[in-house]
């Protein structure tokens, strides 16, 4: 029961903290080609619309890495179920990795624009923005697809539906 319990937590963790991160896959093309330089900064930096992004999707990724890791340690006698659990916590610790090392940094370039006349970096901290946060969500999306196998496992290994 208390593997099912984990899983189960580890699950919904993992779908909450994929869930801001496909958003902004979502909303990448339009922000991309479509948006004025003006509008991507007015909306992404100066109107605080990202701010629950980083005070809820924190905690969420860093429960979610927890809570895979415990499942992994919860399934180590049951093979192949402990190798995806182990693979999916470590595919969540990679999305955050890329969010601290791709995404964190264009947001610290952020931080320090004024209203105004467009930064000259504006289009490479753009895409740098963009393409960080789907560098995040494509980690998340297998690391999330890992723990439902670990969970799927010992089903499909026993050949039940």
């Amino acid at each position: 029961m208390v593997v099912y319990l984990t899983g189960l937590v580890s699950l919904l963790l993992a779908a909450l903290s994929l869930g801001p991160s496909f958003a902004h896959v979502l909303e990448a093309p339009p922000r991309l080609f479509v948006w004025s330089p003006e509008l991507w900064r007015e909306a992404t930096v100066f109107n605080g619309q990202f701010a629950f992004f980083a005070k809820v999707g924190a905690p969420l990724d860093l429960g979610a890495i927890l809570a895979a890791s415990l499942l992994s340690y919860l399934l180590a006698s049951e093979r192949p179920a402990f190798w995806f659990a182990l693979a999916g916590a470590g595919l969540l610790a990679a999305g955050l990795a890329a969010w601290v090392t791709l995404v964190a940094p264009a947001n610290a370039l952020l931080a320090t624009w004024k209203p105004g006349p467009i930064p000259p970096d504006f289009e490479a901290v753009r895409l740098r923005w963009e393409t960080g946060h789907m560098v995040v969500a494509a980690a998340k999306v297998m690391g999330f697809a890992s723990i439902a196998l670990a969970l799927l496992a010992p089903r499909l290994a026993s050949g039940s539906p």
